[in-house]
């Protein structure tokens, strides 16, 4: 992100203690979601979520993070991070008369895409560079690796 910054003084981050280039508020009174995937983010990145209103968490608003079989009690304030383009999630409605809202941070894909291809999109890189297009192609077929050997192993955390 430090170099989409520097190539673009005139955009500045949306927090200034946040890694986080993109952020959604979602206004209540009853924000609920269904199970979905946010597909467009970084494949590798985390997703911050954080729960905001007055309900009772132990009846309603759970996060539910159906790849894992977990369903868990969010808190008015609570904040969890997931990476929300590879698991599945959802969270569940809170009473009536109850209010929730949500505010979520994260890094679109197609951010670092941009960056990656020299501050121009896929399509405008095949026009002005076809050899460095096919690089960056090929480049894509070992990302997935990259971004896996990023996360921390079970061995890792236990120690």
């Amino acid at each position: 992100m430090d170099s989409m910054y520097e190539a673009l003084p005139h955009l500045s981050p949306n927090f200034s203690r946040s890694v986080f280039p993109c952020a959604t508020f979602n206004f209540g009174p009853n924000v609920w979601t269904i199970p979905h995937r946010d597909s467009l983010n970084c494949a590798f990145g985390w997703c911050a979520i954080q729960a905001l209103g007055d309900f009772d968490s132990t009846l309603g608003g759970h996060i539910i993070l159906w790849d894992l079989k977990l369903v868990i009690e969010f808190p008015s304030g609570s904040t969890i991070l997931i990476p929300s383009a590879t698991i599945t999630h959802s969270n569940i409605q809170i009473r009536a008369g109850e209010s929730r809202s949500s505010f979520t941070q994260y890094c679109a894909g197609g951010i670092l895409r941009w960056v990656d291809n020299g501050f121009q999109t896929e399509n405008e890189l095949q026009q002005r560079d076809p050899e460095g297009y096919e690089k960056m192609m090929n480049l894509k077929d070992h990302r997935w690796k990259k971004g896996l050997e990023m996360y921390s192993t079970l061995d890792e955390l236990h120690s």
